[in-house]
């Protein structure tokens, strides 16, 4: 059976992560994950609850050692997780604290790393079509699904994202990433592409503006950052003098060229986006402040058939229906018009949600804000738009007044909800149940 190396070949003193300051070597990181793995109740699914980056990674290269599928919902919510249970029977939880507070059997994954004696371990081989997780979509624009991931195929993700990242920032870097690990963007790009592709994990998950400094403060350059559009415009509008970046990578939200050229004046830095999904893995990317067009990895094929775009080729073990819409300049390049589920038709007019949110979210004195269609629409045909608003010191008609200059009137959104924050999770989305939530609460 074809098989790889659970971690690309390199010395075993060389630099695979950092716990803070505290460099970890290629030897080490085995140790840990050969120690942990050896401890693993005999089961077939585990949950991985880790909050700690580095030892989330040590649990999943364990669980991959021990061929045991990683089970990564969108969200540890005690109703989730009871249904994950009811679904498998011997799942077993697997974290960094003392103790867990959903009733499956614990184990707590050690706090320290594992002593060091004798040769280096010896690398175990994986074959290339072994299941190691189970990732579900993040539920922003429904019901969260779950997709199947094998080692081989990440491995080949890995090295394609790789390729293009590290052809902008000149070498491998140490990674940092304020976007949660548990789903496919942060799994992709601060956990494989790292340990995967070459450059150095950080354990730290920042969050604030003073964070993410203190984190890049204490990795070495080159230094590259994993984040997201309501990110980077918390990082521009800080009064913070960053350490000095080789790159910066955005994705989960489409990033306005306004806040990339922002971005790059203040931070000195490229800014890269990348394109992909749950279902497909990373499959594109491109730097937003010198072309509109997207290119995708090496090896990967888009085509249109029938209004669908389907791609297929490079890591991806079958063709994909896309769920956005493309506009097609060749087979590997392209424009990204929205999301299907985002189009809506109003008084025949058709336009994307995320292009209007990105409106909205860009006016003068508005933090933050999202459009909604706050009655049940068939085939996306709404009679009105309604809009959630982040924006103390302005009234709906400064709002509308704004967006007038920008969009057609039909759009103009009626009315408009302001909020003290818009409730968005760790990748900086509104998930579908919560805009409900929002629209039942405010709108109803």
């Amino acid at each position: 059976m074809n098989s790889l190396p659970l971690l690309p070949e390199s010395g075993m003193d060389s630099i695979v992560a950092y716990r803070g300051t505290q460099p970890v070597t290629r030897a080490e990181f085995l140790h840990d994950v050969l120690a942990l793995a050896a401890r693993i109740p005999d089961t077939g699914h585990i949950l991985n609850l880790c909050k700690d980056r580095y030892w989330f990674a040590v649990t999943l290269f364990a669980g991959i050692c021990r061929g045991m599928l990683s089970v990564l919902p969108n969200s540890i919510a005690p109703e989730v997780v009871t249904g994950l249970g009811s679904e498998l029977p011997d799942l077993v939880c697997l974290g960094d604290q003392p103790s867990s507070p959903l009733r499956l059997p614990y184990l707590q994954v050690s706090g320290s790393p594992a002593a060091i004696s004798g040769a280096a371990p010896a690398v175990p081989r994986i074959p290339f079509e072994q299941r190691i997780m189970q990732v579900y979509t993040s539920g922003s624009t429904g019901k969260s699904h779950g997709h199947a991931k094998t080692f081989g195929r990440i491995c080949q993700c890995a090295a394609a994202e790789a390729k293009r990242i590290w052809a902008t920032t000149g070498q491998p870097c140490a990674v940092l990433g304020t976007v949660p690990f548990q789903h496919m963007y942060g799994l992709e790009s601060t956990i494989f592409l790292p340990l995967l592709g070459g450059g150095q994990l950080s354990s730290r998950l920042p969050f604030f503006p003073a964070d993410v400094f203190a984190a890049l403060a204490e990795l070495p350059a080159p230094r590259l950052l994993f984040t997201t559009p309501f990110h980077l415009q918390k990082l521009v509008d800080a009064d913070i003098e960053f350490p000095q970046l080789a790159a910066l990578v955005s994705a989960t939200a489409p990033l306005s060229m306004e806040l990339a050229n922002q971005v790059e004046a203040r931070l000195g830095a490229p800014v890269l986006e990348i394109y992909g999904s749950t279902e497909t893995g990373q499959i594109a990317t491109r730097q937003p402040t010198r072309h509109t067009e997207w290119e995708t990895f090496e090896g990967i094929v888009l085509k249109q058939e029938q209004g669908a775009t389907i791609v297929s080729g490079g890591h991806l073990e079958s063709a994909q229906a896309l769920n956005d819409v493309l506009e097609l300049s060749s087979p590997s390049q392209f424009r990204l018009l929205g999301r299907n589920s985002d189009m809506v038709n109003v008084a025949g007019k058709r336009s994307s949600l995320a292009f209007l949110n990105q409106i909205i979210a860009s006016l003068p004195g508005v933090h933050d804000g999202i459009f909604c269609i706050p009655e049940c629409a068939q085939e996306r045909e709404v009679s009105r738009l309604a809009a959630f608003v982040v924006a103390p010191g302005l009234s709906p008609n400064d709002i509308r007044s704004a967006l007038r200059q920008q969009l057609d009137p039909v759009f103009l959104p009626r009315p408009i909800v302001f909020l003290d924050v818009l409730p968005r999770d760790g990748n900086g989305k509104i998930t579908a149940a919560t805009l409900t939530e929002l629209i039942a609460t405010h709108l109803a």
